[in-house]
C-alpha cells in the first residue's frame, strides 16, 4: 500500500479522500490556489504545495506543476478526485511517465470513454443498448441539422467531450437548431477544449439511472448496484438515491451486466460509472416496461458515490486505493448486497427562484445537522470542504456540501433527509436548501414518480415558496430585536425602571416597526402593556405576543395561534429566520436612512455575479424587445444570458468579450 499520496483537487472531495487516507495510515499532500490558501482541504492534509492563481487554468489544471509537487514531496500516487484533471488522459499518461501511480483508469480507457462518439461505437460493438442518434466525425453544421431532422424532435445536442450538463442543449424545432448548436459548441470549447458534438433522440419521460462499476488489474470487474439521478436542474443532478425506486431484480441484473460489459470493453481499472437513460414506456408504475440505453461512462469517482457507500457499507475511496496499489477487488459480485435506502442532496450556493443563478459571498453562518458521521448506516453524513466564515468564490463549482442520509426504507430516508435539511442554516449566500425540502415534499418525488422533468412538472409548488408566512416572519424579527435589547435574560425583561423595553408605569406604549418582506413594505405595531404583556398588530392580524430565549440562543415565539421555536440570525438589517417548517428572511427598514435614496436605476444592465463576458448579441443603436438576449456571461462553469428588461435602444457596450467583470458591474446601457 502507498505511504503517501497527493490529492490533485480541492473542496469536499479532497477532504473526503484525505479522510480515508488518514484512516489507512497514508500520508497526504494537498495542492492549493490563491483562493484556497486557507481552505479546509489544505488543513485536512499532512502537507501542502502552492500551485498558482485562483482560476483553475492557473492552478488545478496545471498538471506539470502537480506532478512536480508529487515528486518533490515523495508522493507515490496521485488521486485526481472528480472534475479538473480526473478524466484527462494526458495527465494520466504523464503520471505514469513520471513514475507515479494515477489513482484511476488507464489513459486509454479515459480516452475511449471521454469522446462520446467513440464510446458509442465501442458500446455498440459490446452489445450495450444505444439511444438512436448521430455519433459521426463529420461536424458540418448542415449535416448535423439533417441528422437531427432525420432523428426527429425534440433532439439533444451534446458535447462529445462533455459532462456535468455542460455543452448540452435540447432542441424542440428544426428552425431553432442552428442557434442551439452554436451555443452548445461555444460552451463546449470553453469547458472541454473541443466543440465536437453528437446528436441523439431526446427520450421522453426519461429517468437517469447509473451503475457503479469497479475493475482491478487482475481482470475482475463488478457492479455495485445502481443510483437514480433523475432529479436535475439545467441538466445537473440535484438529488441522488440508491437503490433506484421501482427497479426490478431482473432489470438490475441486466443493467449491471451491461455496465460491466462496457467497462470490460476498455479494460477498465478502478471506480467508474456507466450512465443510462431509461425510457418509461409503460408509465411510472410499470417498471417491467422500462427500456435502458447507454448514455456515457464517467471514468472517475462520482459526486454521488456516498449513497452507494451507504447501501453497501463500503468505502469506495479505499477500494480505489487498494486497486491502484495492485490489490484485487475486496469482494466478488455474489458477495455484494443492498442494505436499506440512501439519498444525497447537493447543497449549492444558488438562487432557485432566479433560474438557479450561482451565488458568491461569505458564509457568515454555516450550521450543520447536530449528528452526522461518515461511512455509517442509519446516520446523517455531511461531506463538505467549507467552514463558517469561509468564502464561496466565483472560480469553482457552486456546491457547498453534500448531505447524505440512510434509512431502512425509502420513506424513512426521505423523512430523515428533510429533518436534516431543516437543521442546515446558511447565511451570507443564497442556497437551494429550501428548494430541496420542497422537492422532497412533492407528490412526484415522495411517490417516486421520477423523470428528468420532475422539477419543471412541479414548478407551481417549487418556486417562489414562502414556508413561514408574513405573521411569523414579523413576529420573529420583532422578537429577535427586542430580546437583543433586554440584557442577559431568557424569559423576559428585567424588573421595573431598569428595563429598556418600552415598559411604562401607567398606560401603554406602542412602538412602530417597518419591514420589507418579499419585496413589499410591511408596517407593524408592538404595544407594551402595563401588565407586562406584549401585543403585536400587522394589518388584519393582531394578538398577544409571548416570547422567550433558550440557553442555546434559539427563541420561542407564540403568536397568531401558534408556538414556534426558531433560530434567527441578524446580518446587517436582514433577519434570517429558520424553523422546522422552513426558512425565510425579512428586512428591517430605517425610514430615515432611506429618505434620500430616490435615484432610479434607469437603463442600467448589470452583471448578476462575478464572471467573464462571453459575447454581446447587440451593438450600439440596435433596437431590442423585452426578453431579448443581449449578452452572455460565464461564471462558476456555466453560461448565463442577460436579457432586456424592457423594449429600448442600446446606447453603449461597456465591456468587450473576454473581459472579467465584478458583480453589479454595468455591462451596457439601454435607453427607453
Amino acid at each position: 500500500m502507498f505511504k503517501k499520496i497527493l490529492i490533485a483537487n480541492r473542496g469536499e472531495i479532497a477532504c473526503r479522500v484525505a479522510a480515508t487516507a488518514r484512516r489507512m495510515a497514508i500520508r497526504t499532500v494537498a495542492v492549493y490556489s490563491d483562493a484556497d490558501a486557507h481552505a479546509n482541504h489544505v488543513r485536512a492534509c499532512d502537507e501542502s504545495v502552492y500551485l498558482g492563481g485562483s482560476a483553475p487554468k492557473d492552478s488545478y489544471l496545471r498538471w506539470e506543476k502537480i506532478i512536480a509537487a508529487a515528486r518533490a514531496t515523495g508522493a507515490e500516487a496521485i488521486h485526481p478526485g472528480y472534475g479538473f484533471l480526473s478524466e484527462n488522459e494526458d495527465f494520466a499518461r504523464a503520471c505514469a511517465e513520471a513514475g507515479l501511480v494515477f489513482i484511476g483508469p488507464p489513459a486509454e480507457a479515459i480516452l475511449a470513454m471521454g469522446l462520446k462518439a467513440e464510446s458509442k461505437r465501442l458500446m455498440e460493438q459490446a452489445g450495450v443498448p444505444l439511444v438512436p442518434g448521430y455519433h459521426g466525425a463529420d461536424q458540418d453544421p448542415a449535416l448535423l441539422q439533417r441528422e437531427a431532422d432525420r432523428i426527429g424532435y425534440p433532439a439533444l445536442i451534446k458535447a462529445s467531450a462533455g459532462g456535468g450538463g455542460k455543452g448540452m442543449r435540447i432542441v424542440e424545432r428544426s428552425e431553432d437548431f442552428a442557434a442551439a448548436l452554436a451555443s452548445c459548441q461555444r460552451e463546449a470549447i470553453n469547458s472541454f477544449g473541443s466543440d465536437a458534438v453528437l446528436i441523439e433522440k431526446y427520450v421522453q419521460r426519461p429517468r437517469h439511472i447509473e451503475i457503479q462499476v469497479f475493475g482491478d488489474t487482475q481482470g475482475n470487474c463488478v457492479y455495485l448496484f445502481e443510483r437514480d439521478c433523475s432529479v436535475q436542474r439545467r441538466h445537473q443532478k440535484v438529488l441522488e438515491e440508491a437503490p433506484a425506486p421501482g427497479m426490478t431484480e431482473a432489470m438490475r441484473r441486466q443493467m449491471g451486466e451491461a455496465a460491466v460489459n462496457a467497462a470490460r470493453a476498455v479494460n477498465y481499472v478502478g471506480a467508474g460509472t456507466v450512465e443510462f437513460i431509461v425510457e418509461q414506456t409503460g408509465g411510472y408504475d410499470a417498471p417491467e416496461a422500462m427500456k435502458f440505453y447507454f448514455m456515457e461512462m464517467n471514468t472517475r469517482l462520482q459526486v454521488e458515490h456516498p449513497v452507494t457507500e451507504a447501501i453497501t457499507g463500503l468505502d469506495l475511496v479505499e477500494w480505489q486505493l487498494r486497486v491502484a496499489a495492485g490489490e484485487p477487488l475486496p469482494l466478488k459480485q455474489e458477495q455484494l448486497q443492498i442494505h436499506g435506502h440512501a439519498i444525497e442532496a447537493r447543497i449549492c450556493a444558488e438562487n432557485p427562484d432566479n433560474n438557479f443563478l450561482p451565488a458568491t459571498g461569505t458564509l457568515h453562518v454555516y450550521r450543520k445537522p447536530a449528528q452526522h458521521t461518515a461511512f455509517q448506516r442509519g446516520r446523517v453524513r455531511v461531506d463538505d470542504g467549507v467552514r463558517e466564515g469561509g468564502e464561496i468564490s466565483p472560480f469553482y463549482d457552486s456546491m457547498i456540501a453534500k448531505l447524505i442520509v440512510h434509512g431502512a426504507t425509502r420513506a424513512e430516508a426521505l423523512a430523515r433527509l428533510d429533518a436534516a435539511l431543516a437543521q442546515v442554516h446558511i447565511v451570507g449566500v443564497a442556497t437551494n436548501v429550501q428548494f430541496l425540502r420542497g422537492v422532497l415534499a412533492t407528490e412526484s418525488f415522495s411517490q417516486a414518480k421520477l423523470d428528468t422533468a420532475l422539477i419543471e412538472r412541479e414548478r407551481a409548488v417549487l418556486f417562489d415558496r414562502e414556508p413561514l408566512g408574513l405573521p411569523l416572519a414579523v413576529a420573529a424579527a420583532v422578537t429577535q430585536q427586542i430580546l437583543g435589547e433586554w440584557p442577559g435574560t431568557q424569559g423576559g425583561p428585567a424588573t421595573g425602571f431598569a428595563r429598556r423595553d418600552g415598559w411604562r408605569a401607567l398606560g401603554t406604549y406602542t412602538r412602530p416597526f417597518e419591514f420589507e418582506f418579499r419585496g413589499e413594505p410591511v408596517s407593524a405595531q408592538l404595544s407594551y402593556r402595563h401588565d407586562g404583556g406584549l401585543h403585536l398588530a400587522l394589518g388584519d392580524t393582531a394578538g398577544p405576543l409571548a416570547i422567550g430565549r433558550f440557553p442555546d440562543g434559539r427563541i420561542e415565539v407564540e403568536f397568531d395561534g401558534g408556538r414556534h421555536t426558531l433560530d434567527v440570525y441578524r446580518l446587517q438589517s436582514v433577519a434570517h429566520v429558520f424553523g422546522a417548517q422552513g426558512a425565510t428572511r425579512i428586512t428591517a427598514v430605517d425610514r430615515l436612512a432611506h429618505a434620500g435614496d430616490t435615484q432610479a436605476e434607469g437603463g442600467r444592465l448589470t452583471a448578476p455575479m462575478p464572471g467573464k463576458v462571453v459575447s454581446f448579441a447587440v451593438q450600439p443603436g440596435d433596437k431590442v424587445a423585452k426578453g431579448q438576449a443581449l449578452a452572455v456571461m460565464e461564471a462558476m462553469k456555466m453560461e448565463h444570458t442577460i436579457a432586456a428588461p424592457a423594449d429600448g435602444t442600446v446606447e453603449e457596450l461597456l465591456f468587450a468579450p473576454g473581459d472579467q467583470v465584478t458583480e453589479g458591474a454595468e455591462l451596457l446601457r439601454l435607453a427607453a
